[in-house]
């Protein structure tokens, strides 16, 4: 096990590109640290920094303490599992496994112990004298892990292991991979653009955007006080609902009604940039059928829209709706296009989503009434996009 640290490490490229810029983290002993954003925010190359297989522009990089700067990746003791699997097709399981040691010239005896041990972690004592090609992919991603595995590294750094298996199977790998992690309290750096496989798989997640890092927290805290607009877009399936809201007098004016202030609203209004106009953010559950609510939730605020498109998701209702003549601010355009959510956002109307209870008689194409507790509204600055609520860094 090892503790990493990343202080202001930057990439640049000889064409101008800046990959990451000043990129700070301390990854701790035995910790499963997600490196998360959209295709193109740096996450990738900082994991590749990390291995030694890309030179670093400026900055340090330390193992245990250790600058490793200009160790090669062979001497840092890290084992990396790919996103393509790249197993030997004519070799067996055991031979893939044990390929790494022998090259290293390791005892005949010790290598079939630890090949063993892995094989037991992973569920693959069956299949060591099979072919890749005779294995699923759930399998080969299994194989690939255990051959990082024999090295007993002091990390493992892997890069979007999962996105070639298909969604079922990508959930049960979920789990298994946070098992092992668990059971072997290897230190991990895991990259994904898949933010449900870092609410899911991580001590803590780091999220980046543009080469920048924008927060780091545990992934509780990322969904429930993301440090900008940007962080609350991404994190969240269904993403959150974002509009614009304006101070009138003792009201917060905004698209799905005025919201009377209260003491936390007078206090993320104080700090805005611009006090008249900030933009507010409501997670698609926190919409309620107001048919359901008995008020013992407290005092909320109702609005009625029509529903679009409505998708029975089994446990849930997704209801989607539009809210006409509504402008989208210029900040969440750009954090919604950054966060890749160019979909949902529309020229001329706000889209709203709400997650519903299945008890719900809610129907496409009529009207539906919905009710909200201000208390659940998370407020963002207009200019910055910074949040202005509650906020944890």
């Amino acid at each position: 096990m090892a503790q990493i640290t990343l202080d202001e490490v930057s990439k640049l490229y000889d064409d101008g590109t800046v990959a990451v810029d000043e990129l700070s983290l301390d990854i701790g002993d035995g910790e499963l640290m997600i490196l998360v954003g959209p295709s193109g925010c740096g996450k990738t190359t900082a994991l590749r920094m990390i291995a030694g297989l890309e030179e670093i522009s400026a900055g340090e990089i330390r193992l245990d303490g250790e600058l490793i700067n200009d160790r090669p990746p062979k001497a840092r003791d890290m084992a990396m599992v790919f996103q393509n699997y790249a197993l030997y097709p004519h070799m067996t399981v055991r031979q893939n496994m044990s390929f790494g040691l022998q090259q290293a010239k390791v005892d005949k005896g010790e290598i079939e112990r630890k090949v063993n041990e892995a094989a037991q972690t992973l569920d693959l004592v069956e299949y060591l004298d099979r072919k890749p090609s005779q294995l699923s992919g759930g399998q080969r991603q299994r194989v690939a892990m255990g051959r990082a595995i024999v090295r007993d590294p002091k990390a493992f750094l892997m890069d979007e292991p999962l996105s070639n298996l298909d969604a079922k199977l990508r959930a049960q790998m979920r789990t298994e991979l946070a098992r092992i992690q668990n059971e072997l309290g290897t230190t991990t750096v895991y990259v994904t653009h898949d933010q449900v496989e870092a609410m899911t798989l991580g001590d803590r997640v780091a999220v980046m955007r543009r080469g920048l890092l924008q927060q780091v927290a545990t992934p509780r805290e990322l969904y429930d006080f993301p440090a900008n607009l940007f962080v609350a877009g991404f994190m969240g399936s269904p993403p959150i609902n974002l509009m614009s809201g304006a101070l009138d007098g003792e009201l917060l004016k905004l698209p799905i009604g005025d919201v009377p202030l209260d003491d936390r609203l007078r206090a993320a209004l104080s700090n805005a940039t611009r006090r008249e106009s900030v933009v507010a953010g409501l997670r698609p559950e926190h919409l309620l059928d107001a048919a359901l609510v008995d008020g013992s939730g407290g005092r909320g605020v109702t609005f009625t829209s029509e529903v679009n498109v409505l998708e029975a998701m089994g446990s849930e209702f997704h209801a989607y709706m539009e809210l006409k003549g509504v402008q989208t601010p210029a900040e969440v355009v750009e954090a919604m296009a950054d966060a890749e959510l160019e979909a949902l956002r529309r020229h001329d109307c706000v889209q709203v989503i709400a997650r519903l209870s299945t008890e719900s008689k809610v129907c496409e194409h009529e009207p539906l009434e919905l009710w909200f507790d201000p208390k659940r509204l998370q407020i963002f600055d207009s200019e910055s996009g910074d949040r202005l609520t509650d906020a944890k860094r």
